[in-house]
């Protein structure tokens, strides 16, 4: 049974299986989840889009797609593969979403959402959860998502994860949707309230553990996604500080060590697994690692090295190594 105290949100482009890799890492108990998998990649695609490293569990595959059938399909090969659970993408605004129609849109099917939950856990072990806003468009009153909520969860569904900013589908970018409509978490606490036998988690805005710590007062398990993408090493913490875990925190020279080893086994590998990159390259797993050092004194020379060095051609573990130097030199401990 997976502990949702804390995930990292799935993000396209940077939760893939390098990055996911790095952060475990840091923190044996987070939950992980894959970037947004279609399940047209999945089902039609020439790559293995659902690879990943065994050490990444606790792993969540995030799914989109709204056609039963498909979604089916999808969920027993998830279940081939040991993910942990499956979610459903019921939150994501994009034009390209909305024309697969999966994503933020499906909020205003709950039946459709629910037929899926319905279906693939029937043909599949694997606990099957949602990830949605609050509303969408002017479709935003409390009414709207207790009766989402309630549907969905009759359905089978006993863990959501709610972004606490309704989405607008028109005139509005992804990257604004994340920002400019303002965050509710009020509404989630009180579907907590409303439900109290699902497992209600929060997301959006959120950037410290002391924040997460104050939301798990409340309800029951906290996902952070773009403040750990930018300032990683703050999940070294986060097995002692939401887990209540005992044991060292891993130093950012450990790190380091252990993720120029993987770039080396990386880069020297003959067969790249999916289709996201045609040849491996160490600027595929260093791209992840930009904010490691953030906060400390040499953290911008750590970060324009890497950037610089990382797309060059024989770029490897050593390359990170020598960014890290930068900073080792400047920083008494680290």
């Amino acid at each position: 049974m997976i502990s949702h105290k804390l995930s990292v949100a799935p993000m396209l482009d940077w939760t893939d299986r390098h990055c996911r890799y790095f952060y475990r890492l840091m923190s044996e108990h987070t939950v992980l989840y894959t970037e947004m998998v279609t399940t047209g990649a999945i089902l039609h695609g020439k790559g293995d889009y659902l690879s990943y490293n065994n050490v990444e569990h606790p792993l969540v595959l995030q799914l989109g797609g709204s056609d039963v059938k498909a979604m089916t399909e999808c969920a027993k090969i998830a279940e081939q593969y040991g993910y942990d659970e499956i979610n459903i993408n019921v939150g994501c605004p994009s034009d390209r979403v909305q024309n697969g129609r999966f994503g933020a849109c499906l909020m205003a099917e709950p039946s459709l959402v629910a037929d899926c939950v319905n279906e693939m856990q029937a043909a599949s072990k694997v606990p099957v959860t949602v990830k949605s806003r609050i509303g969408i468009d002017d479709l935003d009153s409390y009414e709207f998502l207790h009766t989402f909520i309630d549907q969905v969860a009759q359905a089978g569904c006993q863990h959501f994860i709610i972004h606490a900013r309704k989405a607008w589908l028109t005139g509005l970018s992804p990257k604004q949707n994340r920002d400019i409509p303002p965050l509710d978490y009020a509404r989630v606490y009180k579907i907590k309230q409303d439900f109290s036998a699902l497992e209600i988690s929060i997301n959006g805005g959120i950037k410290t553990f002391a924040e997460a710590n104050n939301h798990l007062q409340h309800i029951d398990g906290v996902m952070i996604g773009r403040e750990i993408y930018n300032s990683p090493y703050l999940l070294a913490q986060a097995d002692q500080q939401i887990y209540g875990v005992e044991k060292e925190v891993i130093s950012r020279q450990q790190v380091i060590n252990s993720m120029a080893d993987y770039v080396d086994a990386y880069v020297s590998s003959t067969l790249e697994q999916g289709n996201a990159y045609r040849n491996p390259r160490a600027w595929h797993v260093l791209r992840h690692m930009l904010g490691l050092c953030n906060g400390l004194a040499g953290a911008r020379q750590f970060r324009r090295y890497l950037s610089e060095s990382a797309r060059e051609d024989g770029a490897n573990g050593n390359t990170l190594k020598q960014a890290f130097a930068k900073v080792t030199m400047l920083n008494d401990q680290i």
